[in-house]
């Protein structure tokens, strides 16, 4: 533990260094906290937090910049975690302003937390451990070509085509449609292949349709994020160096974007904070991730983050996706007609 001098020239430090991109001087801290102190003590506790590994100088005569470690000490001793009520009164208001669509409310997240944070967003469509069937339809194209469209849950709609010996009409697929309907309804792809049925060859060739849909989509672990913001990136001085620019958008354009940044153990509720080289992937270790789940509890779960320099506003970060995936818990949860969304309580450990 720093003792409380220190740790106040350090939050000074960082604070500083979020704010203005440059490094600090002895000086800076001086006039900024007005901490009674000669710049010559202040120089000496900058020393010891050199020496403990909390901050770095470019060069002896330079200024000091967090390191991460000195951004994890800064992070842990945040304890304002809310939005300012009129922010959280505005947000809810566009949310209900939008039509109930789930597509609309995840771009609109990831519009909010771009502008609020001045980085970038990153959010996911919640997704079931395994997707449960909801309704069937069986629709007839052109001689015995038919289009398969299976809503899961969450609706989820997912369209296939199958082609038979032979044309089938729309009552006979009607009553089929109907029958696995009342067969299925709710049920996993496991549940469904453990349950025991008798089938016709045009039934069973539509239930193995099915059972294939719903295992591409069990084996799917990330859909294609909502991103935004990624200009706000770009214009900070981190990135006025074009190999990092190429880096980063090397990163925004790999198809990985969500296996590189979300942690291995992702708690179920809380936000997470993973600074630096903390991020397990190298590529990244130049960048800060604020990260939360959100939805329903073995329902369907979404990631909602934000991704930026280590130079980050944390307690910004972290208020803002800690409130955004509280607000998307509710919403999932009145899409799936529940009452019990993932709680949204701070976590910024590592």
């Amino acid at each position: 533990m720093l003792s409380p001098r220190t740790e106040t020239i350090l939050k000074s430090i960082v604070g500083q260094y979020i704010t203005k991109a440059i490094p600090v001087p002895s000086q800076g801290i001086s006039n900024s906290y007005g901490l009674g102190v000669s710049s010559a003590t202040i120089r000496n506790e900058m020393t010891h937090l050199e020496q403990g590994g909390y901050i770095t100088r470019p060069h002896p005569s330079a200024g000091s910049i967090p390191s991460d470690k000195g951004y994890r000490y800064y992070v842990e001793s945040l304890r304002e975690f809310k939005l300012p009520l009129a922010e959280q009164h505005l947000i809810s208001h566009l949310f209900h302003q939008v039509e109930r669509d789930l597509e609309e409310w995840l771009n609109l997240a990831a519009t909010l937390i771009a502008q609020l944070v001045q980085n970038m967003a990153v959010v996911t469509k919640p997704k079931p451990a395994a997707c449960q069937f909801k309704h069937l339809e069986l629709l007839p194209l052109q001689d015995s070509l038919v289009l398969v469209v299976l809503i899961l849950g969450g609706a989820r709609v997912k369209q296939q085509l199958i082609t038979f010996d032979q044309a089938i009409s729309q009552p006979e697929l009607t009553a089929i449609a109907n029958k696995l309907d009342a067969a299925y309804s709710g049920l996993t792809r496991a549940q469904i292949l453990a349950k025991t049925m008798e089938l016709s060859p045009t039934e069973q060739q539509i239930n193995d349709c099915l059972l294939k849909i719903m295992a591409a989509e069990d084996e799917q672990e990330y859909e294609e994020p909502y991103l935004d913001g990624l200009h706000f990136i770009l214009s900070q001085p981190e990135f006025a160096h074009s190999h990092r620019m190429l880096t980063l958008m090397e990163l925004v354009d790999h198809r990985n974007l969500l296996r590189i940044i979300v942690p291995p153990r992702l708690p179920s509720h809380g936000v997470k904070v993973v600074i630096g080289k903390e991020n397990r992937a190298e590529v990244i270790h130049d960048y800060s991730v604020v990260i939360s789940r959100y939805g329903l509890h073995q329902e369907a779960v979404g990631t909602i983050g934000v991704v930026g320099p280590t130079r980050m506003p944390y307690a910004r970060a972290i208020s803002t996706i800690d409130y955004l995936a509280s607000v998307l818990s509710g919403l999932v949860a009145e899409l799936y007609g529940k009452e019990t969304p993932l709680g949204s309580s701070p976590d910024n450990t590592n």
